[in-house]
């Protein structure tokens, strides 16, 4: 009887432990993917190899990124940041959305970076994106170095002395320091994932 029970216990336990092996890691190399933006072009992370890549979870119906938008936060976070040297990338992993959603967001809030469409959440999940947004950052050999929130003003009631994370983050990694916060915690709402 202990065994089986034994037996039980390991069938239960091993997707759990395939799982958590898929799931990104800061200090680890960040899972690989392959998407298309709104517009239908692929998109790998491969591809930005050399490059430190922002990852920006997002989801326009979101009041949180409504919030981001409307103050420009990503736009002027990008902005400050060597196009030569940084990429960002918003996921949308929406069920719901279609690549007409993006694009409409996108010609409203004019900015320019792609809008990856992850329909089936495999790319959120394996990032274990919880929020949006929900930001990485990705140094230019691959390596995971930040995963969190955008900024530590939640509410978005701060009127000075906000941190930018992700601003923080990649200043570091461009000039070869480690990154000091590697990990905080995220905030917006859920990501949407298909149920």
């Amino acid at each position: 009887m202990k065994s089986l029970f034994t037996a039980v216990a390991l069938v239960v336990m091993l997707p759990v432990v395939a799982l958590a092996a898929d799931t990104a890691e800061v200090g680890e190399p960040a899972p690989a993917f392959t998407l298309k933006d709104e517009a239908g072009k692929e998109h790998s992370l491969a591809q930005y190899k050399g490059k430190v890549v922002v990852l920006e979870w997002t989801n326009p119906e979101c009041p949180f990124v409504k919030r981001h938008y409307t103050a420009g936060t990503m736009q002027k976070t990008l902005s400050g940041f060597d196009a030569k040297k940084v990429v960002w990338l918003a996921v949308d992993s929406s069920a719901s959305h279609t690549p007409d959603v993006a694009a409409a967001w996108k010609k409203e809030k004019g900015f320019s970076y792609p809008v990856l469409q992850d329909p089936s959440g495999t790319v959120g999940k394996s990032y274990g994106a919880k929020t949006t947004p929900h930001m990485y950052v990705i140094d230019e050999k691959g390596v995971l170095r930040y995963a969190g929130a955008i900024d530590d003003d939640p509410r978005g009631n701060k009127k000075e002395g906000t941190t930018n994370y992700v601003k923080t983050a990649v200043d570091a990694l461009l000039s070869g320091k480690p990154v000091p916060a590697s990990t905080t915690e995220s905030y917006g709402c859920s990501v949407k994932y298909k149920s």
